[in-house]
């Protein structure tokens, strides 16, 4: 079977469309608590990315695209989440896909500390399975308690940890080489679309005192950004109620407000 991005989607087709895009673990395991605060209010689509060593950004773009258009969505709001918000960024450039809005979530435009991430991809990529399989055990243990106001994610942490194998490690670490090798800033300077931002107070994978100020500074879409002090990098996951809530206020005020394709320089 050729690699391609799966789907699976929630709620009425007559609801703004919410197209959920994961970080580097690369799939749906963890949102299921975010998942049940927003269902009623939006179609809410989650995706999972292929265990691909070979995709480039574009082609995670190009991925997405073709499983929406499959299902007949071609308009609705792009949630990227940290890798996630990269493959945003492809999407809008490529101008295929009708986009009405962006939220980033623990997202970014370049990293705002770029040495931290090829470091991060050599551990990723070097760290002994057995190891990584005794620390995600661990981390298992720890998610009781960072998860205790996400039932449903919580329920989803054996299969999160259960994907963790040698295909899924080097995909990481794949994609982790992407983002050390991405620089959409371009992109971002270039979009008028309604751009919001939510992260986590506690977030040392992406500090976004840097991010903030870049987008401040330099992108034109940009809204409002959002911290919820009590959360971390996994904003939706750690604080999905409130993190909801300000998603989908977000989506309602700029709900009239549909883009129509448009093209970014690269």
């Amino acid at each position: 079977m050729p690699e391609q991005v799966e789907l699976r989607s929630y709620g009425d087709e007559l609801e703004p469309t919410l197209i959920y895009l994961p970080g580097l673990h690369g799939d749906w395991t963890l949102i299921g608590s975010f998942r049940r605060a927003v269902a009623g209010r939006v179609r809410f689509v989650e995706a999972s990315y292929p265990r691909t060593l070979t995709w480039s950004l574009e082609d995670y773009a190009a991925g997405v695209e073709a499983a929406l258009a499959e299902r007949g969505i071609r308009e609705g709001w792009l949630l990227g989440e940290s890798f996630g918000s990269q493959v945003v960024w492809s999407l809008l450039a490529r101008g295929r896909f009708r986009a009405q809005g962006v939220i980033l979530a623990g997202g970014f435009v370049r990293h705002p500390v770029p040495s931290m991430v090829p470091r991060a991809e050599r551990l990723t990529a070097n760290l002994p399975l057995p190891v990584l399989r005794r620390l995600l055990a661990g981390y298992g243990r720890v998610a009781r308690f960072r998860f205790w106001r996400s039932p449903e994610t919580l329920a989803g942490i054996g299969e999160f940890i259960g994907r963790w194998n040698e295909l899924h490690r080097q995909a990481a670490a794949h994609r982790l080489n992407l983002i050390a090798h991405n620089d959409p800033c371009a992109v971002a300077r270039e979009v008028r679309l309604p751009v919001y931002a939510i992260t986590g107070g506690l977030d040392p994978i992406v500090p976004w005192l840097g991010v903030r100020r870049w987008l401040r500074s330099n992108c034109p879409g940009l809204r409002a950004y959002r911290i919820i002090w009590t959360a971390d990098h996994t904003v939706l996951s750690t604080a999905p109620k409130a993190a909801a809530e300000q998603v989908l206020r977000w989506v309602s005020q700029s709900g009239g407000a549909v883009a129509g394709p448009h093209r970014c320089p690269t």
